[in-house]
């Protein structure tokens, strides 16, 4: 059985929640089926008084269990490593290396690989590293000389892939963006909800702030270089498609963003945004759901530097206690957005 400090209760918590932060410290054994997983196993949950917990694969086997075919809980130690030394490879080369070559690095096949590094970080090896690359290249242009330097610096081998991402990634020009802005023309509008007035704002990437509460004047703070323009016909539909998503919060992923972040807080957020609606996550397991298991209070600093309420559905992450935590608009607002999205699965 599997030894203190981790109580059964615990493990059995950790095995309901499917948390990834407890992969490697145990594995649940169901002797109904003759198997064993990790705690994340995705597979359908046991009946609890079919479940003995082990402290590794080797007591599992031992008791006349095998590994579960769909987790692979013994290779759970390998793909961490595998992945640790398939990040310091891309940092050292400061670029995107070449699938088949870094999985050969790890002993694994280009498509297994592939799924172990984005179920470990929430991206793919080559969107890990364009992560990577493009938040050298927001922290370089804030204290480049020129854009050129900024190009180099950022490791970029030239001025046509660096345009092409900095568009991407910043929905502005690089000199714009080291500017604080200047010349980007941002729409925006307040209107009225059930959950008080939202202010909109959006470049031509899209959404670049949703908040409650606020005026241009906090738009102006957060944007002090930028044109602000209240929003004409051509704001309308967006508008109506946001204002929409908060009223009948469910699918809005047809919305578009115009966000930035670390690469960190980048996948925080889009592990966010595969929250389903209705449901919760806690902090931890946003924190394992991008790689980083023992990162829950940065997490937490991500999950409230999200500058796109709603779209970003931070009101989805609650403390394991199952408490609400905290909300930049008010926990009132929090509870009533869930309560809406489990309204409208109900």
């Amino acid at each position: 059985m599997m030894p203190q400090p981790i109580t059964d209760d615990e493990a059995w918590g950790a095995v309901m929640a499917r948390d990834r932060t407890y992969d490697g410290r145990f594995v649940t054994g169901v002797i109904s089926t003759g198997i064993y997983c990790r705690p994340s196993c995705a597979a359908r949950h046991p009946r609890r008084e079919n479940v003995r917990f082990f402290a590794d694969g080797a007591a599992a086997r031992e008791a006349g269990l095998r590994g579960c075919m769909r987790c692979s809980p013994d290779d759970v130690s390998r793909d961490e490593r595998a992945v640790l030394a398939a990040i310091e490879a891309i940092k050292a080369a400061g670029q995107s290396l070449v699938l088949a070559d870094l999985a050969a690095r790890c002993g694994y096949s280009p498509t297994h690989f592939q799924r172990v590094f984005t179920r470990s970080t929430g991206l793919s090896p080559a969107a890990y590293a364009r992560a990577l690359q493009k938040e050298r290249m927001a922290q370089v242009l804030t204290g480049a000389d020129s854009v050129t330097d900024a190009i180099y610096d950022a490791g970029f081998s030239g001025p046509a892939r660096f345009y092409n991402a900095a568009e991407e990634r910043l929905g502005m020009a690089p000199s714009a963006w080291r500017n604080g802005g200047h010349g980007v023309t941002i729409r925006w509008a307040v209107v009225p909800t059930s959950l008080g007035s939202m202010l909109v704002a959006a470049t031509d990437k899209g959404v670049c702030r949703l908040s409650f509460n606020e005026d241009e004047g906090a738009l102006r703070t957060r944007f002090p270089n930028a044109l602000l323009e209240q929003g004409g016909e051509a704001f309308a539909q967006l508008l109506s498609d946001v204002a929409a998503a908060v009223e009948a919060p469910g699918d809005f992923g047809h919305i578009p963003l115009d966000v930035k972040g670390t690469a960190f807080q980048e996948a925080v957020w889009h592990a966010l945004r595969r929250i389903p609606s209705g449901e919760t996550r806690s902090y931890a397991q946003i924190a394992a759901e991008v790689g980083k298991p023992g990162a829950v209070r940065a997490a937490g600093s991500a999950n409230g530097a999200n500058n796109v309420a709603v779209l970003i559905p931070c009101h989805r992450v609650i403390r394991s206690d199952g408490s609400l935590g905290g909300y930049a608009y008010g926990l009132d607002i929090k509870q009533r957005l869930l309560n809406k999205e489990r309204e409208g699965n109900d």
